[in-house]
């Protein structure tokens, strides 16, 4: 019997770690950043179809990758999407745009069941899926079901489910008896295409951070409910060189920030690459603007065009 688990046990982040910089991409100006569009799922988005609309437009206009939310958000009165079935709706309808969720909260889930969905997502959409994970931030939907929602609890439980994330993706044999989940010597099959499929986890908090260090990248909001940008490019190279102190080394490491912008704003998304971002991830929310409006906004493609450089020409 392979035992994976040992370096579970052991608490060895920094397998996973060694194995995810090789998906990593690194930034060096605005040309290296990719564009990608996070998608909350809920209200009139917890409509599958309306995701898969987004998704299509959003790979037809340049678009890289397509996030979802995952919230259970109906245990506060809120209409809310399954995020496996949304992505594979999705992974059917595309083939070129990576996949994943921002984020799931993994503590509230059996990390078993997320390994198979995950390996069976992965291998759906030809290896585009990137996992993104945090302690999930909304008591209800945890209290609803009588999950644990102290922070103590559900960022053990984040851990330790990371951890046997990655072990059962190897498709080996994993034994694991921890202090909130067991495998008793289950090998996963099928495995997921990629070698190890990406992490990257959510939230600002110092534990987040650290546990962001670890894994292969961060994600940031950077705007507020009512669509303006709330984290500067100043606040976002705070947060980078801290992760790299973490981190210990300057390999490549994705930094995704979730926020809004115009077709024009390259100078906008410009600052923020030069804070160290990797990723701009659109955010697209009913609270933002008409599903009409956001559907062409995803159509007008990324922001890569420079609004000064029009109103130079044009004087």
């Amino acid at each position: 019997m392979i035992r994976v688990i040992s370096l579970i046990q052991a608490g060895s982040w920094g397998a996973g770690r060694i194995l995810g910089r090789v998906l990593s991409y690194p930034c060096a100006n605005l040309l290296h950043v990719r564009y990608g569009i996070d998608v909350c799922t809920l209200g009139e988005f917890a409509d599958p179809g309306r995701v898969v609309e987004v998704a299509v437009a959003a790979e037809a206009a340049g678009w890289e990758a397509l996030f979802v939310w995952d919230h259970l958000a109906f245990a506060w009165g809120v209409p809310s999407a399954d995020p496996w079935v949304t992505l594979s709706a999705v992974a059917q309808a595309t083939t070129r745009i990576r996949l994943g969720t921002a984020v799931t909260a993994l503590p509230r889930r059996r990390p078993v069941v997320v390994a198979n969905a995950v390996a069976t997502l992965d291998r759906l959409s030809g290896g585009r899926f990137v996992f993104g994970a945090g302690l999930g931030g909304v008591a209800a939907e945890f209290a609803a079901f009588d999950d644990p929602a102290d922070t103590p609890t559900r960022a053990a439980r984040l851990d330790e489910g990371l951890d046997l994330l990655t072990a059962l993706w190897t498709g080996e044999r994993v034994d694991h008896h921890g202090l909130h989940y067991t495998v008793d010597n289950v090998a996963l099959a099928p495995r997921p295409v990629q070698e190890r499929v990406p992490v990257w986890i959510g939230g600002h908090s110092s534990g987040a951070m650290r546990r962001a260090a670890q894994w292969d990248g961060w994600i940031a909001g950077g705007d507020d409910e009512d669509g303006n940008m709330v984290m500067s490019p100043a606040k976002v190279a705070e947060h980078v060189q801290r992760l790299r102190r973490l981190r210990g080394d300057d390999l490549p490491f994705d930094v995704a920030l979730v926020g809004v912008s115009a077709p024009d704003d390259a100078v906008l998304v410009r600052a923020y690459a030069d804070a160290g971002v990797t990723w701009w991830l659109e955010h697209i929310h009913g609270r933002r603007d008409t599903y009409d409006n956001l559907l062409a906004r995803v159509a007008a493609g990324p922001p890569t065009h420079d609004r000064s450089a029009y109103m130079t020409a044009s004087t």
